[in-house]
This record gives structure tokens, C-alpha cells and sequence, in this order.
């Protein structure tokens, strides 16, 4: 059981902004009733412009939390698009190395950086969930399937299966004070899509957001991703990727299918698609180009016998499963089910 939950900004520091201020004070409030005692580390709320030029802080707020025995869970404040900077504060003398440990850590979108320095480090984290995306909701309660993850969570530190939403949410185009309260635009969800190859298949599941993949190997966000990310060996090996199954979601930029076909080339090309041993897709935010990424993932992967399971609402679409990376999964398309054991 958690007690006590530590709240990082590894990547944006906007929940140090004025503008976020009613968020906070709901995710605050709705943390508490759920009989957690929250913190926030050192330089969480330090808003975007020092969260930004200090990735080194950053690191040390990371290090400080997991060194923390009073700290039963991490939980990341938001994504953003830089936290690959935090590689050498946190590598270099073994500085994270020395002080992790198996509490719960949880967060999405940029975080998957995080995922794979920790997963580096042979720890288990959780995919799927932030403070602000998803425990500071503007409507009255957490959105009820979101919610029903995150106290699973909290309450038995895993996640035993996932199944479908039966309902899928517009995103907000607002997020200010007027917004308290509104109710989310929802949609009937269709269920989980086998694409192609075979309905069951099994593996411990990593990834995450493509973008944040691409710039492993790509520098047009920044100059110097692909220099660090080698230099500290981020992304796994083909060896370590045998056998897993490939999580991918995609951001609230909408990528147009031009760049998401870009993006599963630089996955293609390093081979990731012949080793593992099954693919899950994340609903894309609106159900934008949908079907446009159904038909290039096919495509681009060029291997039917892979198993591609599209449409988990995981990842930037509402509302959002957790799904635990680094424990063995069985997937079955037919029962609309992940088992984790």
C-alpha cells in the first residue's frame, strides 16, 4: 500500500506555473482523499524557465526521491521534450545507479526517456499515467477508468490486467479555471484491433511515445539527442529487445502520417520490428489520422506474421490504463485482454 507519493517534473515545469494553480490544487486535494501524503521534491514547482535551464536539478530531484525510504511512489508531474538531458546528472558515478529501488514509478510521453534510463538500471516502472494529465482532471472526479488504474495501483503497487474503455474522451482545448467542472465530450470505444498476426502473444512490454523514441535517433528537436543517448547506451539492444512487445503511442502534436511513417522506419531500420514479439498501438489523441496510422504501421513493418494490436487507450488519448513495463504480459485480442503476472 502507498503512503506517501513524491511528485518530480523531469521533463516541463509548468506545474510551478500561475497558470496551473487550480490543477494543482485539485490533483493536491484528490491525492490526499485518497489517504496519500503528498510531496513535492525540491525544484517540482519551480516553474518552466528553471526547470528548463537546470536539468542537473532535475536529476538530483530524481536521485532524492528514490533515496527517500519515506517515498513509497514516484509520480512524474507531466511530460515536456527535453529530459534526455538529464542523462549524464544522473549516470555519470553511477549517481542514480547507487540509489534505486522497486517503488513504483509512473509517468508518460517524454518520461519514456525516464522508462528506459530506469529500465538501463534493471527496474520496473509503470507507463501511463501523470499528476497533471490524469490526477488533476478538471471534471468533478478522476475519469472513472483512469481513475480505477491509479488506485490499483496505489493500492497494491501492480496492475493485475487491462481491458478496453467502453467510452473515449475529446481532448479539452481549455484547461483554465472556467473549465472546473465540464464534463469531457465522450465517444463509444471500439475495443482493441488486431491488425494483423496472431490474436495471443506474450513478452514483458517497453516503450512509449514515438517522438520522444524518434529523437534517439533523430536531431531535429535538438542537437545534441542522439549524441547523448548513445553516449549513455539509452535506447536497449536488439538482444535485450528479443522476445518483448513494443509499445508505441503518439503525442498531443498529432504527428502527420508523413512523420509517424518516418518514425517507424528509424524503428525499422535498427530492427526492433524483427525481434519482438508483438506490437501495441495506443489510441491516437482524437482518433486523429487513426486509420492513417493503421495502414503505415502494416506497411512500414512489412512482417505479417507480427502481432499488432492497435487502439489500447494508453498514451495522449483519454482516458488512460497503466501498463506496467519490465513484468510478463499475455496478450489475447480475442478476449480484449493483457494479462500481467
Amino acid at each position: 500500500m502507498i503512503k506517501t507519493v513524491e511528485i518530480v517534473s523531469l521533463s516541463s515545469g509548468i506545474i510551478g506555473e500561475a497558470v496551473a494553480a487550480h490543477e494543482l490544487k485539485i490533483g493536491i486535494e484528490r491525492l490526499k482523499s485518497m489517504g496519500l501524503q503528498v510531496k513535492f521534491s525540491k525544484h517540482a514547482l519551480k516553474g518552466i524557465d528553471y526547470i528548463k535551464g537546470h536539468p542537473e536539478d532535475r536529476a538530483a530531484d530524481l536521485i532524492e526521491a528514490y533515496a527517500d525510504s519515506e517515498v513509497d511512489m514516484i509520480l512524474c508531474a507531466i511530460g515536456g521534450d527535453d529530459t534526455y538531458r538529464l542523462l549524464p546528472y544522473l549516470f555519470e558515478d553511477d549517481r542514480l545507479k547507487n540509489v534505486v529501488n522497486e517503488k513504483p514509478f509512473l509517468g508518460f510521453s517524454d518520461t519514456t526517456m525516464n522508462h528506459f534510463m530506469l529500465h538501463k538500471l534493471g527496474i520496473k516502472t509503470f507507463y501511463g499515467q501523470s499528476f497533471l494529465a490524469d490526477i488533476c482532471e478538471l471534471e468533478n472526479e478522476m475519469l472513472p477508468y483512469t481513475g480505477k488504474f491509479f488506485k490499483e495501483l496505489i493500492t497494491t503497487e501492480m496492475i493485475k490486467e487491462v481491458r478496453p474503455s467502453d467510452v473515449w474522451y475529446e481532448e479539452r482545448t481549455e484547461f483554465d479555471e472556467s473549465q472546473i467542472g465540464v464534463p469531457r465530450v465522450k465517444h463509444q470505444n471500439t475495443g482493441f484491433e488486431l491488425l494483423q498476426g496472431t490474436s495471443v502473444f506474450s513478452g514483458k512490454i517497453l516503450g512509449g511515445c514515438i517522438e520522444s523514441i524518434y529523437d534517439i535517433f533523430n536531431n531535429d528537436r535538438y542537437s545534441d539527442s542522439i549524441e547523448l543517448c548513445k553516449k549513455y547506451e539509452l535506447f536497449p539492444t536488439l538482444d535485450d529487445w528479443r522476445g518483448r512487445i513494443l509499445l508505441l503511442e503518439s503525442s498531443e502534436e498529432k504527428p502527420s502520417p508523413e512523420m509517424y511513417e518516418k518514425m517507424l522506419l528509424a524503428l525499422k531500420k535498427y530492427g526492433v520490428f524483427d525481434v519482438v514479439s508483438g506490437v501495441l498501438v495506443g489510441k491516437p489523441m482524437d482518433e486523429t489520422y487513426a486509420e492513417e496510422y493503421k495502414n503505415l504501421l502494416v506497411k512500414t513493418i512489412a512482417s505479417p506474421e507480427l502481432p499488432v494490436l492497435f487502439n489500447i487507450n494508453i498514451g495522449h488519448a483519454t482516458p488512460r490504463c497503466i501498463i506496467p513495463f519490465g513484468t510478463y504480459a499475455t496478450v489475447d485480442a480475442d478476449k480484449q485482454l493483457i494479462i500481467f503476472e
